[in-house]
């Protein structure tokens, strides 16, 4: 067994007393070991206090559901990770293909809808103001238009925006009749993502 020596160095100006000299490395060992526990302790503590909670992830990125023939102006949508890039974690796509939120908090809403069969001559056959609006429909004291999108002669309407919205707020997304979304998931879009509770 081998043993070590500690060096006693005199401090200059004092009485001669020897005094230890620690090596940098076991100071900086100690520390990191301090600051370490002191952050254990301070987790462990959170997590007793149930303060340490998972972060909420509420958003959705969803895809055109029905095409073909429409009998009204709302666009219905899904989501499903067996769609590919779709999936709505923390909020509630309802049977009619609207999104309904959960919790409360400002929101950042967008979307893209490009018309179908669209190209530069079959432009004079669209109506003069063919509009996609996207809006709170439910509840009905909260009715209210978020983004009014024109298409300006071109075959694609896109925007995004931050916005307010209220538990139990359903989105609806309306496209002017008789007017035909693109099916295509790269060209027809609509997300929604919470950016502050």
């Amino acid at each position: 067994m081998q043993r070590c020596l500690r060096i006693m160095v005199p401090e200059e100006g004092s009485s001669g007393c020897p005094v230890p000299r620690l090596s940098w490395m076991s100071v900086l060992r100690s520390a990191a070991i301090l600051s370490l526990t002191g952050i254990m302790a301070y987790c462990f503590l959170r997590v007793q206090q149930g303060q340490l909670e998972p972060p909420k992830r509420d958003m959705a990125e969803l895809q055109l559901n029905h095409t073909g023939q429409r009998l009204d102006h709302r666009l219905r949508w899904q989501g499903s990770p067996a769609l590919g890039r779709s999936f709505v974690d923390g909020l509630e796509l309802d049977d009619g293909g609207q999104l309904r939120v959960r919790r409360g908090g400002v929101y950042r809403l967008h979307i893209q809808v490009t018309l179908a069969n669209c190209s530069s001559s079959t432009r004079a056959a669209r109506p003069p103001r063919a509009t996609l609006t996207v809006g709170i429909c439910s509840p009905a004291a909260h009715s209210i238009s978020l983004l009014r999108l024109g298409f300006h002669g071109g075959c694609v309407a896109a925007s995004q925006r931050l916005t307010p919205l209220a538990r139990g707020d359903t989105l609806c997304t309306n496209l002017t009749l008789p007017l035909l979304p693109s099916a295509n998931a790269d060209e027809t879009f609509f997300g929604v993502q919470l950016v502050h509770p």
